[in-house]
């Protein structure tokens, strides 16, 4: 059994109301020995459900790198559209907050890489008058790891999760707020991305936005276009090419971290 660290233990958390029968979002703890870099692991499922694939097995992964992992149980429909990323933020605060480790990324697929994304653009300081001592502490990562992500809900959008999370495609100031490509900015943290270039759900232009955007801003990443297979192949290992994107993305994590 792996710890469970609850990420608002002492209160309700936020948007509880508009979350019915949802468990109280959590962290499930994979911690290498020694560690200084953790990752928060955000499984895809297009806002309705997480894939166990793309959670424990890649925090695993991290592992043998000497990389903890921290897989986010987040909130999805039905929830208010800001309940993911808040839950988002309260874990990279509550990983932060634990004092051991230098470095906090997030990484997340499909849906739960849009979630990755959105964290690396809407992020703050933390509130130093805050009480609780967690919110005092900064939510913004210090890289981030979209797996063939949902960027967009602007552009080349994947409809089921724009409608799963917002409940009203023709909302454009929401659609652009979670659209992290017209969201970044200098101050965006540093990115690897793959995605495959023969994805039939979620384009993979999604990925060469993003990447375009980071470019714009001059955010450091590193970006995989592999040629062969399908969306949600998560540690992808039956796919040659692809497979190889763990190793090639914890030597990303580990130069800029250093």
């Amino acid at each position: 059994m792996r710890p469970i660290i609850q990420l608002w233990p002492n209160a309700e958390a936020p948007y509880t109301a508009q979350s019915p029968d949802q468990a109280q979002p959590t962290l499930t703890a994979y911690e290498a020995p020694g560690a200084k870099i953790a990752v928060v692991v955000c499984p895809g499922g297009g806002y309705v459900c997480k894939a166990d694939h793309e959670g424990g097995p890649v925090a695993e992964r991290l592992n043998l790198e000497g990389i903890s992992g921290f897989v986010l149980d987040y909130r999805v429909k039905p929830c208010h559209p800001m309940t993911p990323l808040t839950d988002a933020q309260r874990a990279i605060r509550v990983v932060r907050g634990m004092g051991c480790y230098d470095y906090v990324g997030i990484l997340g697929f499909s849906a739960g890489a849009n979630l990755a994304c959105n964290a690396a653009t809407h992020f703050d300081a933390g509130n130093p008058d805050a009480e609780d001592a967690i919110e005092r502490l900064s939510c913004r990562p210090d890289f981030f790891v979209p797996c063939y992500p949902v960027v967009s809900f602007h552009h080349y959008p994947n409809i089921g999760s724009v409608n799963a999370l917002l409940g009203n495609f023709d909302d454009m100031s929401q659609r652009r707020f979670f659209s992290a490509e017209l969201n970044v900015t200098h101050e965006t943290p540093p990115a690897y991305i793959w995605h495959t270039a023969n994805d039939d759900l979620v384009p993979v232009e999604n990925s060469l936005i993003l990447a375009e955007a980071l470019s714009r801003a001059q955010v450091p990443f590193e970006m995989h276009i592999f040629p062969e297979g399908p969306h949600g192949i998560g540690l992808a290992p039956d796919f040659p090419d692809a497979r190889h994107w763990p190793d090639e993305c914890a030597k990303f994590i580990k130069r800029v971290c250093r």
